[in-house]
């Protein structure tokens, strides 16, 4: 049935949803509706006679797109398997597979995670014979967030070493070396990390005249969410795409651009109009989430902030409870405090899942983890180690990648350190004895090579090859879940058995990973797929969490996008929030009060902000605590302050 837009759509969504094109500014509030406008938009196109496949919607997770895609495949009935959807990583994937030969990339390039970045990197630092101990040389991981935030934030690594890193100035020669390196030898190996995927599309864009003009022809309508986090690489080769049609619609929330420390640009999103000067901006400002006491203090706590889109979030919802201010003698009355009214909470019908704690650091959680363990409430906390990365599931989607790739460095040499009597010493000996061969898989395979490259590792060595050959005779006419089933009955079932007391589980889990490889048509496709998940957000990673039975205790970083019924918003002291090393940052102070925002933005019926009035500080005994600046700068009336008495209500209680 046609859709009926008045009908389905506020005002302000239908004005977006039925704009003609050009450039559009979408600044979309907390809880407006920014998917359904979306959405509506792209069906909106295909309705009008946009083919589906010269669309392009670019998102931030997979879990975004996922939803959006699925929205509007349930409103026009197209496939949208033929949109140009998803994250902008897999975009990028898409795009190089057909292109990268013009940057001098094979189609089967491999795609590193942060694993065979840190590998790698090692491997350029021990090559070139640098004393890392000496000079305190900063060790793989390290190095690799210097040379992505370089990469992502189009800045000279000297100047982001020099700002973001000035203790390692001292080793900037040694480390611009090794940038250099660990290009060259990515390059060599056909092997692209998650940063070269933006800025390989970038330079394909920019220096490859035909490509340029493939794509900005091809894209009729290109739409972006949340706008306001992309990157300088990002926002380039936005408007490189858009260079034909200028049919860009981008949408975000200048008010929750809270991820500069990853190289996102806040400029993108508020100097937008000075790029596009003719472009119509457009505000959606009904939110839908919060009830309109706990909205009159967002509104409140963000309008100091001078680098901004005037906007005030206006609620649907009628009644509610004005926001509760808690002040407590201590970090222990603070955690004993949120626990008794979780507890209240719970007891007066609010489901547990709904509740949640946010904090500005990890540690700010600490006291009130151990009250919850305490008190036999259980929680979660958005943190771990996600399935993709977990240690058997790398074991095994290494093997794959050397079918795919016989020149990924990283995979060899975690396929290699499985076997026995192959250390870290033997692996990059065999690597480099492998990379020196034609064919790597070939060499594996002939026992004489193997016994004349490591005759201590050689058993090993040869059961590796017997598994690569059964591997290699098998990939042409077996689905990427059969081969990991192999690898389980090729022994890595024993090698589970042997190295973990939870066996099972890890088995379990391969299990899942080889029904979840079964949608894919070849092993490419798995890889390639398996590699962008590994290298989603930390925000997608917490957003995607199963909804469970338990109170959630989350970064606010890590809580941007998500909502829930009660929010406690603890350590909301000065120096805490905002935090006080943030505040020597350039636009610090701005951003961490859009922090702030975020965080009363995500409570839907009731939100506490609770801080301690004392903390102990080693060294200077008790330290008396301010509440937090942004609290300071609210008028009384727009919380409910909780007298302190209620502490000792608390403690006669308990």
């Amino acid at each position: 049935m046609p859709i009926d837009y008045e009908r389905d759509l506020n005002p302000e969504q239908y004005r977006v949803v039925t704009a003609e094109g050009g450039p559009m500014l979408v600044i979309a509030g907390a809880g407006s509706g920014k998917t359904r406008t979306l959405t509506y938009r792209v069906a909106r196109l295909i309705d009008k006679g946009t083919p589906p496949e010269r669309i392009l919607l670019a998102t931030f997770t997979n879990k975004a797109a996922r939803e959006m895609l699925g929205r509007v495949e349930l409103l026009s009935g197209v496939d949208v398997r033929r949109l140009w959807g998803g994250t902008f990583h897999h975009i990028a994937n898409r795009v190089l597979r057909r292109q990268g030969y013009r940057l001098g990339y094979g189609r089967n390039y491999s795609i590193m995670d942060t694993d065979d970045t840190k590998s790698l990197l090692n491997a350029c630092i021990a090559d070139a014979g640098i004393d890392t101990k000496a000079g305190r040389f900063p060790k793989g991981n390290v190095l690799g967030e210097i040379i992505g935030y370089s990469v992502n934030t189009v800045t000279p690594l000297e100047d982001v070493v020099g700002l973001k890193y000035p203790h390692f100035n001292h080793l900037l020669e040694d480390i611009v070396d090794i940038a250099r390196s660990y290009r060259e030898r990515k390059k060599s190996l056909n092997m692209m990390d998650f940063d070269d995927m933006l800025a390989n599309w970038l330079e394909l864009l920019r220096n490859e005249p035909e490509a340029l003009r493939e794509y900005a022809e091809h894209f009729l309508h290109i739409l972006v969410d949340e706008y306001q986090d992309t990157n300088s690489l990002q926002a380039a080769i936005l408007d490189l795409l858009g260079s034909r049609h200028r049919n860009l619609m981008v949408v975000g929330d200048d008010h929750q651009s809270i991820y500069s420390f990853r190289g996102a640009n806040f400029e993108n999103i508020l100097r937008f109009p000075d790029r596009y000067p003719d472009a119509k901006v457009f505000k959606l400002e009904t939110n839908y989430r919060s009830t309109p006491q706990i909205l009159d203090l967002a509104n409140r706590s963000i309008v100091r902030n001078h680098d901004q889109f005037q906007k005030e979030l206006r609620a649907v919802r009628k009644g509610g409870f004005k926001p509760v201010y808690v002040p407590v003698r201590n970090v222990t009355l603070q955690a004993a405090f949120v626990a008794r009214r979780i507890m209240d909470l719970i007891m007066e019908g609010i489901p547990i899942k709904e509740i949640a704690v946010l904090y500005r650091a990890h540690y700010h959680s600490m006291e009130l983890q151990m009250e919850l363990t305490r008190r036999g409430i259980p929680f979660e906390i958005r943190s771990g180690i996600r399935f993709f990365e977990m240690a058997h599931v790398k074991d095994i989607t290494s093997y794959l990648r050397v079918l795919v790739n016989p020149l990924d460095e990283a995979a060899w040499k975690r396929v290699l350190g499985l076997y026995e009597k192959v250390g870290k010493v033997t692996a990059d000996r065999v690597w480099k004895a492998l990379a020196a061969e034609k064919d790597p898989l070939a060499a594996i395979r002939d026992a004489a090579w193997v016994k004349r490259v490591g005759k201590a590792a050689a058993p090993g060595l040869v059961r590796l090859g017997e598994t690569l050959a059964l591997l290699c005779d098998k990939i042409a006419e077996q689905a990427p879940s059969d081969l990991i089933h192999l690898l389980l009955n090729r022994g890595y079932r024993e090698d589970l058995q042997e190295r973990y007391t939870d066996s099972f589980s890890r088995e379990e889990d391969l299990i899942q990973l080889a029904n979840f490889s079964s949608r894919f048509a070849n092993l490419t496709d798995f890889l390639a797929e398996l590699s962008l998940l590994t290298n989603t957000t930390e925000n997608e990673d917490s957003g995607a969490a199963e909804a469970k039975d338990q109170v959630i205790l989350s970064s606010i970083h890590q809580a941007k996008g998500l909502e829930w019924a009660v929010v406690f918003i603890i350590w909301c002291a000065e120096g805490m929030i905002p935090l006080a090393r943030a505040l020597n940052e350039a636009g610090g102070e701005e951003e961490e009060r859009r922090l702030f925002y975020v965080a009363t933005t995500r409570a839907k019926d009731q939100l506490y902000l609770c801080h301690p009035l004392i903390d102990y500080s080693r060294g200077m005994g008790m330290v008396p605590l301010r509440p937090s600046r942004f609290i300071e700068e609210l008028e009384e009336d727009a919380f409910h302050p909780t007298e302190l008495p209620y502490e000792q209500w608390i403690i006669d209680e308990d």
